[in-house]
């Protein structure tokens, strides 16, 4: 849930994904109130880690051309790890809505699999979790691929259908149907906020 994804302009904009915000609020809060770690991931992008996000499959993280306007399929600095000046709908921050708490772990990655290369399976594992929640922007790319990482290293996933989101209605239903099969259990946030729901003895 960055800028870059989320900015109203932003050259990788997921419109649908603002509606997403009161949702996570209100999961992060249940899950903060339980004494459940939140974890953020972001994606980013580097000229000196020129990984296939940027070339050919995401020219919009390219550093902006002199002269040259944002937009999507063009070089627009979106995400990048430096952000470049008067670019903030291109930055890679999270969106202040969703801001961090200061103890609150931050796991920043060049690709889409954000267990790929980065301290979160650690910071799970001596935590000792083996439940995970998952919500966010783009369903059937950066989500996507943490999904499927999640599950082949054995953690038992839950998706929040209404509070993940991409471009494409159809995109977003097969991304469900595959999970379902054999990687994640599906769930609204409201059916989730009555399972985390502390319980009277």
């Amino acid at each position: 849930m960055q800028q870059g994804f989320l900015a109203p302009g932003a050259s990788l904009e997921v419109p649908k994904g603002r509606a997403l915000i009161p949702r996570i609020q209100a999961l992060m809060a249940c899950c903060r109130r339980a004494g459940a770690p939140v974890l953020f991931t972001r994606f980013v992008y580097s000229p000196t880690v020129p990984c296939l996000r940027g070339e050919p499959f995401g020219v919009e993280h390219l550093p902006l051309p002199p002269g040259q306007s944002p937009g999507y399929g063009r070089p627009s600095a979106n995400c990048l790890t430096a952000p470049e000046a008067g670019l903030e709908a291109e930055s890679p921050a999270i969106i202040p809505e969703l801001a961090p708490e200061p103890q609150e772990l931050v796991v920043t990655s060049h690709v889409s699999d954000k267990f790929l290369d980065t301290p979160l399976d650690l910071a799970l594992r001596s935590r000792n979790l083996t439940h995970l929640i998952v919500t966010g922007v783009t369903t059937d790319i950066c989500v996507n691929c943490t999904v499927l990482a999640a599950s082949n290293r054995n953690y038992r996933v839950t998706v929040v259908t209404d509070a993940v989101a991409t471009y494409d209605d159809a995109i977003q239903a097969a991304c469900f149907d595959i999970w379902q099969r054999k990687f994640a259990r599906l769930r609204t946030t409201q059916q989730l906020l009555a399972e985390l729901k502390p319980r009277r003895g």
